[in-house]
């Protein structure tokens, strides 16, 4: 076994053990609600200590019965950890976009680049000018070539088809 695969069924073990205890101890059975939420734990304490206190907020909602308030929460619970998991989905995959773009433009830095049907003018030597095989044309007896500047080598464009 791995050590990551330890870990996890460790952490596995740890959330069954939490999840399970609990209820295989009876822990809550001399209470009317045993896993009643902190706010009734709370007010219960509060009523006890100061029974004359009044809140000083009302809810917004308050739902009809409990089964519908365990289910309001548990969509609030289920609609973060969907932003949540959203958040981090495009975190990463913007992570591995980086990434992979890196890697394609160190790949194309190593790598000679040629540009295929690209002929250089015979009297230029040094320049950036280039002639396009397509670009010669024949009219009343003259030939004619038109330059463009090409792009220094290794930026991925091809002078070819520009006008």
């Amino acid at each position: 076994m791995s050590r990551n695969t330890k870990i996890n069924a460790l952490l596995l073990l740890v959330v069954v053990a939490l999840a399970v205890l609990p209820l295989a101890l009876g822990l809550g059975d001399h209470k009317k609600e045993p896993f009643a939420g902190a706010d009734a734990e709370a007010e219960t304490a509060i009523t006890e200590i100061e029974p004359d206190y009044e809140p000083w907020f009302s809810p917004l909602y308050e739902p009809p019965s409990g089964e519908i308030e365990s289910a309001l929460f548990a969509l609030q619970a289920a609609l973060g950890a969907g932003v949540l998991a959203y958040y981090f989905g495009v975190r990463r995959g913007r992570r591995q976009g980086e990434l992979r773009a890196r890697a394609q433009q160190d790949g194309q830095d190593s790598t000679p680049v040629t540009a295929p049907d690209v002929t250089t003018a015979p009297d230029v030597t040094t320049s950036a000018e280039v002639t396009t095989s397509a670009e010669v044309a024949t009219s009343s007896g003259s030939t004619s070539a038109k330059t463009h500047k090409s792009t220094p080598a290794g930026t991925g464009e091809s002078p070819v088809g520009r006008i």
